[in-house]
């Protein structure tokens, strides 16, 4: 099974995320964000941060899940590339994330990704797991 695949939206990235389960949707989506945002081959961490969060439903999780890493990656330059969601529920995520400061791989960026946001926001159940889609504002 494939991870994501992207697809066109006007002025925006959007990307149509897969998963067996909750927890490789949730691993994919930020597998997604951050291969979108930089070349991530051969990347080894030298940095880990655990994530606990909490939100209304599955959707706003997935969205504050999302949020959470972006604003890691911008406001403490950490570029993301391995992911382990530890429990997911309807309103309820811990999960370790594992990286490298940017500083160290500028010359790896790509896209420019400044926000998640609600529009299209969705995630389902399919017959062979859940799929999300999810648009970036770049």
């Amino acid at each position: 099974m494939k991870r994501y695949e992207q697809f066109d939206h006007t002025a925006d990235i959007g990307v149509r995320i897969f998963g067996r389960n909750l927890k490789e949707l949730f691993e994919n989506a930020a597998f997604a964000l951050f291969d979108i945002a930089a070349d991530l081959e051969g990347l080894t961490s030298s940095i880990s941060l655990t994530f606990d969060i909490k939100a209304e439903n599955l959707d706003e999780l997935l969205l504050s899940w999302l949020d959470e890493l972006l604003f890691n990656f911008c406001t403490k330059s950490i570029l993301f590339f391995d992911f382990k969601i530890k429990s997911v529920s309807k309103d309820h995520l811990t999960a370790k994330a594992f990286g490298r400061h940017v500083g160290e791989n500028k010359n790896r960026l790509k896209t420019e990704i400044k926000a998640v946001t609600y529009h299209e926001l969705k995630i389902q159940k399919v017959k062979s797991g859940f799929e999300a889609t999810v648009i970036f504002d770049v």
